[in-house]
């Protein structure tokens, strides 16, 4: 079953894009390989950057964009308002520049999931620092575990619900890139899919997001007459690979909270 919308208030098409390498997803690989408790980056979680790598990935990804017929190519982009999310979405737009009236829009419902109290933190510094919180994700899982002052997969979940509503109503029958974090495109997948948890999770546990890597919906109409978006790819950095462009799927810097 999936998300579906009636004929008139429904996008073409969605690219939900997950940033390119950041500078915590480098930090993070550090502090693990060290067996660090803690992620050594100064910036908050919003204002971490690109690394070099990100920058390339997302250029890789923005001339593939390009180099679709000008029908084709995003008509709005939706960025989190992080700055690795919007450093990916600017370089895209900027081999997008055909469209002069191609925008970039930033919305706080696409942010990264919140860490709370686990902010920071490696999976031995939670063990080290909170093993009670440790034991709580145990016990519920994360899907609804919520750290103290943070946020469960749920209630990522519940502001994306509402995100899709504003889609529907304000970009009906264009085509909407998104780009966002690795818990954002699936909690998006779990929405659009009408999936379970167990679903998700296994999804989950297939692997990472790749950075830059494209989820892809298109909308059908069903036989009711009913318009669905249907999954075309998921994952795919075929973009990245023909570019050159080295593939990473290194979590961000807070994955032992996700």
């Amino acid at each position: 079953m999936t998300h579906t919308w009636p004929r008139q208030i429904r996008p073409k098409q969605i690219w939900i894009v997950r940033h390119g390498e950041s500078a915590g997803n480098v930090a993070r690989d550090a502090a693990d390989l060290a067996g660090h408790a803690r992620i050594d980056i100064e910036e908050r979680d919003v204002d971490v950057p690109l690394s070099a790598l990100g920058k390339r990935q997302s250029d890789a990804l923005g001339a593939w964009f390009a180099g679709k017929p000008a029908g084709e190519q995003p008509d709005i982009i939706l960025a989190s308002p992080y700055r690795r999310a919007v450093q990916t979405a600017d370089r895209i737009a900027d081999q997008l520049a055909r469209s002069p009236q191609l925008s970039i829009s930033t919305d706080e419902r696409l942010r990264e999931k919140e860490f709370g109290i686990l902010d920071r933190l490696t999976r031995r510094g939670i063990e080290e620092f909170h093993p009670e919180q440790a034991e709580f994700r145990r016990i519920l899982g994360k899907f609804y575990h919520r750290p103290p002052a943070g946020e469960s997969w749920c209630d990522v979940i519940l502001r994306l619900r509402s995100m899709l509503d504003t889609i529907s109503l304000h970009y009906a029958d264009q085509r909407v890139l998104i780009v966002a974090h690795q818990v954002v495109v699936l909690c998006l997948r779990y929405i659009i899919e009408t999936l379970s948890e167990e679903e998700i999770l296994a999804i989950d546990r297939q692997g990472d997001v790749a950075n830059c890597g494209v989820t892809e919906y298109r909308t059908e109409a069903g036989p009711n007459g009913a318009a669905s978006l249907v999954l075309k790819r998921y994952n795919f950095v075929a973009p990245l690979l023909e570019a050159g462009a080295p593939v990473t799927a290194k979590p961000d810097a807070n994955v032992a909270a996700r």
